[in-house]
Formats: C-alpha cells, structure tokens, sequence
C-alpha cells in the first residue's frame, strides 16, 4: 500500500496553523506578511520532520511563478464551459500560460477539494465558475495574494474580479418580446438552484409578468437529473398546465430536455406554444422551427476572465486585490422562428 502523500492541510492541523500560513511560508513570503521567525522556524522544521516534499511544481511555488492557472467549471461537457475553457486555454498559451481545468458538478466539495489539489501545484491564479458555499475557499486564496476571477457567477460577500453578463436584462428583454409578440401565459422553467445568475433571470421572468399582472407559473427542475425523468417532468408540467402559450428556459439543458417532451407530446412550435431559450446553441438554430434565444458572448467572457488574471500577475500598475474589478456584459437576442407572431385568440 503507497504511503498517503502529505499535504498543506495535514500541516496546518498537526501544527495549528491555517493553510494560509502553511502556503506562505512554502512562497518564502513569511517576513513579508509579518508572520514571527518562530512561527516560520516551526513550520519549516515540522515539514522536513515529516519529509513533505511539495510536486513537481515546487521551484515554482517558491517563486510564485509556475505559469499555471487553475479554473473550476460546472460542467465541461457543457458547450458554454466547454468554449469558454477553449478560449481562455489559447489565450493563456499565447502569453506563456498553462491552464488546468476541472468540473465541478456544482458540487460544494468537489470544488474544494480541487482548489486543494490546485494550492498544493503552486497555480499561480484561478478562474472560477464558483458551486455554492465556497466563500471561505477563496477568502483564502486572496489573503494569500492569488488573482481569482469569478465568472457567470459571483458568490455573496466576495469581493473579487468578476466577469458576468446582464442576466436580469436579457431575461426581461426576451419576455417582452414574448408579450409583443402575443403570448401572455408564459411559464418560466429553471433549475432548482439559488445561483446568482439563474436568480437574475428569474427576476426578469418576474418583472415582466408583473407588468402585464399575468400569473407567475414556474417549473423547477433538479440540476443534472436523469434525462428521461427530466423529459417525463416537463411532459407532464405542461399537460397540466394547458393554459400555458409559451415557455423560457432557463437554460440550454433543460431546453434541450423540454424540445424533447414538446416533441413526444406533439405541440406544435410557436403555433400552441412559443419558445424561448436563455444560451444559444447551434442545434437551436438548426432546429425546426428554429429557436429563439439568448446568446452569450462566451469570446468575450474568455478573454475578459484571463486577461483580469494575467493583468494582475504581470502588471504592477494593476489595482490591488481589495478593488475588485466587475465586468458586464451585454448578450445578443436571436429571434428565430419559436416565437413568431401569435395569432390573437378570439
């Protein structure tokens, strides 16, 4: 059986210490950050003690400078993450970076536990779509001076770089495209999550709907549930809701599932319901009739989110960690044929 390797949090809590302080004084940043020579003096004899030997990346790690950035997205496999970790991965190599990327699942802690496999490679900076619950995690990071920038989403009471799109005005927008265009019962169908984006979205639903004081009707589903189950739900949402004459997705996967349960229930597009998608998708376009949709501005977002990171890691004229930068950026509205204009019902 292999030995169980050693890491910074075994460290910290055989000594009392946090991670933070373990990390800085592996960077030789313990005088710096006016962390004590006892203190220094302890960790550093109980690390030789215990024979921790940092990878492959240690001369980096010591220097600050491994030219590796971490980034943590939802779902890789997902067009939207799966093209902006392209993006960002080309754009890193051109300025002499490497990226290492990771899914999440929106998981709380997987998340952590790769931001802890990250820590211990000596990244350099991250790239963060955040799951819920991992304030701490990066509160840490920033102490310890790491250029962190959150993107599609941000996590409350972190104050970091930031990279978003209008999330509540793309919402809105597109519902009072669905009113001008005659439909009046829409059902908002999301996720059952309290992500910052998926909420702005949902607020513009709302807001639109309070203006024509339509009824709110909104469907949650499971993130990642079985396919099947997530069809049959949707099938069935809309079978008793037959007041229903169009619906927004919040989402390219769940559209993906609801063109699906529209399809097998034989509802035919847009002339008994309208449709309208928030992130487009080429198969949207080429679907018949086509899809409506919001796009986001996936090179945008990729190109703003590494370059916050490599502006903080090679420009010293950049604004310290403790004025964070906020970008956001506007989406495109599609209009395809899903939402063509309603004959007024008599």
């Amino acid at each position: 059986m292999s030995k169980k390797r050693i890491t910074i949090s075994d460290i910290a809590k055989a000594l009392g210490v946090s991670k933070t302080t373990v990390s800085i004084v592996l960077n030789g940043k313990a005088r710096e950050i006016q962390i004590s020579p006892s203190l220094e003096k302890r960790v550093l004899d109980y690390i030789r003690k215990v024979g921790y030997i940092p990878n492959q990346y240690a001369q980096g790690l010591r220097n600050g400078k491994t030219r590796i950035i971490g980034m943590l997205v939802e779902d890789i496999s997902d067009p939207f993450f799966s093209a902006i970790a392209r993006q960002v991965e080309e754009r890193a190599y051109e300025m002499g970076y490497k990226i290492v990327y990771s899914s999440t699942e929106n998981d709380t802690n997987k998340a952590k536990e790769m931001l802890e496999v990250y820590r211990n490679s000596g990244v350099d900076g991250y790239i963060i779509a955040p799951p819920p619950a991992i304030e701490n995690e990066i509160e840490e990071l920033l102490r310890e001076g790491f250029p962190v920038v959150l993107f599609d989403r941000t996590l409350p009471g972190v104050a970091t770089d930031s990279v978003l799109v209008d999330n509540f005005d793309s919402a809105y927008t597109a519902m009072k495209h669905l009113v001008a265009h005659n439909f009046q019962c829409v059902a908002f169908i999301t996720l059952s999550s309290d992500q910052v984006q998926m909420l702005e979205r949902e607020r513009g639903y709302l807001q639109a709907m309070s203006e024509i004081g339509a009824p709110y009707t909104i469907k949650r589903i499971k993130y990642h549930d079985d396919k099947q189950h997530s069809i049959r739900e949707i099938e069935e949402f809309l079978l008793t809701h037959s007041y229903v004459d169009a619906v927004f997705f919040a989402t390219n996967y769940i559209a993906e599932n609801g063109l699906e349960a529209i399809r097998n229930l034989k509802i035919k597009i847009p002339s008994d319901l309208g449709v309208v998608v928030f992130d487009d998708h080429n198969m949207f376009r080429l679907f018949t009739p086509s899809v409506t949709a919001i796009s986001q501005p996936i090179n945008e977002m990729a190109q703003q989110a590494i370059n916050l990171v490599l502006d903080r890691l090679t420009n010293a004229k950049m604004p310290k960690q403790d004025k964070p930068v906020h970008i956001v950026l506007k989406n495109e509205f599609r209009i395809r044929e899903s939402s063509q204009l309603r004959k007024r019902q008599s």
